[in-house]
């Protein structure tokens, strides 16, 4: 990963925009989310850039169809509309920033988002513009990491940065074990074999298949969005073919 992107997918968790262990959106930490991006956006190399956001921090689809009171397909669209939510924030705060930054959705919602156009997605970020991406694919039992991916390939991106609360993929969850070592590089295969829960098995497939590589790495650290734009290798872990 020594050469600058041009074109990324930057992935981030709803939870990203929230304080830890809390639910909703925290001023702070989306003023943090969004100086982090603004700040790579000027200063890495030039770079075409659009950002997927989870919806974690507002309603966890998977937990109610857990429960068994809702089905999880109108689950998982609840969750598609809290990525909303999150995504209308984001582009507000990047416009408080000075960068100007476009919404669009794989659900129709006219009145704060533009559709998801593959044709028009491509002409904002030509135009220097970031697209925010919401509503993940549009289907339910899809992640926002498959969203990620999938929009990766379909905008011909050279890699998938999933920025996360910590500085790589480990071993072992370090929380947990003490003893657990970070991988600077990883295979998909070796990602996949040894169940790392890099991101979901359809993402990780996907990713593999169309050579797009994923770059985990912790967003919190002042600079290190910029420093993955502008290919810095000791930044997190690298997963490539």
């Amino acid at each position: 990963m020594a050469k600058r992107f041009e074109r990324v997918i930057l992935k981030v968790s709803g939870e990203s925009l929230s304080k830890p262990g809390e639910l909703g959106i925290d001023p702070g930490a989306l003023d943090l989310l969004a100086e982090e991006i603004a700040d790579a956006y000027r200063h890495a190399s030039p770079v075409q850039l659009a950002v997927v956001v989870g919806g974690g921090n507002i309603i966890r689809g998977a937990r109610l169809a857990e429960a068994g009171t809702i089905d999880q397909s109108t689950a998982d669209y609840m969750g598609m509309l809290g990525t909303v939510i999150n995504g209308v924030a984001l582009k507000e705060a990047l416009a408080h920033k000075g960068v100007e930054a476009r919404v669009m959705s794989a659900i129709n919602l006219p009145a704060v988002a533009e559709p998801f156009i593959r044709a028009r997605a491509l002409r904002h970020l030509e135009k220097g513009r970031v697209v925010i991406l919401v509503a993940g694919t549009g289907n339910p039992f899809f992640t926002t990491d498959t969203c990620a991916s999938l929009r990766g390939i379909e905008l011909g991106a050279q890699a998938i940065l999933k920025a996360t609360k910590v500085d790589g993929i480990y071993t072992a969850d370090p929380k947990k074990d003490p003893a657990a070592t970070r991988y600077e590089r990883l295979t998909f295969a070796q990602a996949i074999e040894k169940q790392l829960a890099v991101m979901d098995l359809t993402a990780l497939t996907m990713c593999m298949e169309h050579e797009v590589p994923v770059v985990v790495f912790d967003f919190r650290k002042s600079g290190n969005i910029q420093r993955v734009l502008n290919g810095d290798s000791s930044v997190g872990t690298v997963v490539t073919n």
